[in-house]
């Protein structure tokens, strides 16, 4: 139970890192107001009400802990007690390596948790500028689809620029439309993960000449306009809309989200596809797969029409079509304080997309640290941040001090990756078992092995403080 003496703190955005934000603050004892616009007032890109919900993909990437950064960070807030990740793995769907969820089953669980809470006040309609100063420890947690209003009172306040770029949606497909003569079940290279038993994807192999058809279309669809005050917005690298790859070189689709390696086609395993397109399973009924790696800007019409040329797809029936939207983000290493607050008004944090960082658990890591951080507040306590040798204590290094010796301007959205780790000590010798140098892609591999294993036992101390 809360102390009558410990006053609530207000969460703007009941999306991941809101939803986080203000689970790890109601852990601590700590009251919660979450105000949330939605249903009242939708977004470009929001489907319903709920909290936390999956706009794009359903995905959230690897969970590979020993290899991978993502599957790192994965691990290390399941270790800080993470809501988001509680609920994802309670909702996970078959996936390969990854961990994908049902994205309606994942925010109902969200949702209902926090809207039943004891210490949590839900207050619907938009916050349509900076809070007042009496609200006292805020955190602003709006992602990348702020409210006009609120944005605009933000640059206002600042005097800074907004930085901007585009995100794009992948198309949903009933599963009972794809056509298993020529598609087929399998994870690449049979790789089993969360949920999963190695046959997780559905696949639908393209020759050369139908892939050379295929990119020709992409490049030459019909897609949507931009308005003027969005003509010179950049489109982030991981999540390019399928077109634009392609229209970056004939081979770009092909060893990207239609790469063939690792597959085998049952139907004709002894010819090898030229590029194969990937759908991923979207509900837990398993009756809605979305296409990976097709976020599209494409318009409606023309999606249908190119989609369906691929084999396997011709009679495809697309629950949702693809589609693009403009994100914003705030310069975070010039206008916020170690802790995540904004110089100018320290009662104010930011979490989530908002703050430059890109991807839903990199989001709701932020989510996860600013309600450490305000329930600290709340509490007349402080906390130490999470290390730097650590998957959030990197994303933290770049949202707030990893460009200060560097031009502002050139600060962008960043996933979670070993780049941004500190090094290991350059005397370990990278060596096998049996004294073997290694080389290349094997002493990458081992690299990060050895980077995960840190991370993983330095964020201990902090996650169970």
């Amino acid at each position: 139970m809360a102390s009558p003496m410990v006053k609530a703190v207000h969460i703007i955005g009941a999306g991941l890192a809101g939803s986080e934000a203000a689970w790890q603050c109601i852990s601590r004892g700590v009251p919660v107001i979450l105000h949330e616009m939605r249903p009242k007032r939708m977004t470009e890109a929001h489907q319903g009400g709920g909290f936390a919900e999956l706009v794009c993909s359903n995905s959230f990437r690897s969970d590979d802990k020993h290899g991978n950064a993502v599957g790192v960070l994965h691990e290390e807030m399941r270790l800080s007690n993470s809501l988001i990740m509680g609920m994802g793995d309670m909702t996970k769907l078959p996936a390969g390596g990854a961990l994908a969820v049902d994205r309606n089953k994942f925010s109902e669980a969200v949702t209902t948790i926090l809207q039943q809470h004891p210490l949590v006040t839900v207050e619907y309609g938009e916050v349509k500028g900076l809070p007042p100063k009496e609200w006292g420890n805020t955190i602003i947690a709006t992602g990348p689809l702020t409210a006009p209003s609120l944005a605009q009172d933000i640059l206002k306040t600042t005097g800074e620029d907004s930085l901007a770029f585009f995100d794009a949606i992948a198309p949903i497909v009933y599963k009972d439309s794809i056509d298993f003569d020529i598609a087929w079940m399998q994870s690449r290279y049979d790789k089993k993960g969360p949920g999963g038993d190695g046959a997780d994807y559905i696949n639908c192999p393209l020759n050369k000449e139908q892939y050379e058809t295929f990119i020709e279309a992409l490049i030459n669809s019909d897609q949507t306009e931009f308005k003027d005050f969005e003509k010179d917005t950049p489109y982030f690298e991981s999540c390019l809309p399928i077109e634009v790859m392609a229209s970056r070189g004939a081979e770009t689709l092909r060893w990207g989200p239609m790469k063939p390696v690792g597959l085998t086609n049952p139907h004709n395993p002894t010819v090898k596809a030229h590029a194969i397109v990937q759908l991923r399973q979207d509900n837990a009924l398993g009756t809605l797969y979305n296409m990976v790696g097709f976020q599209t800007k494409m318009k409606y019409g023309a999606q249908a029409e190119i989609f369906k040329t691929i084999p396997g797809l011709e009679k495809a029936v697309f629950a949702r079509l693809g589609g693009i939207h403009r994100n914003t983000f705030i310069n975070s290493p010039k206008l916020l304080n170690s802790q995540l607050q904004l110089k100018d008004r320290p009662d104010i944090r930011f979490a989530g997309q908002i703050m430059g960082v890109e991807g839903y658990i990199e989001s709701a890591s932020f989510g996860l640290i600013a309600g450490r951080l305000a329930a600290a507040q709340a509490l007349g306590q402080s906390i130490d941040m999470p290390p730097r040798t650590t998957a959030l204590g990197a994303l933290m290094e770049h949202v707030t001090g990893g460009f200060m010796d560097g031009p502002k301007s050139k600060f962008q959205p960043m996933n979670v990756n070993f780049g941004l780790f500190p090094p290991m000590d350059e005397e370990i010798v990278y060596k096998t078992p049996d004294g073997k140098r290694l080389r290349g892609k094997d002493k990458t591999r081992f690299r990060k092995g050895l980077l995960a294993k840190r991370a993983l036992n330095d964020i201990l101390p902090w996650a169970k403080a």
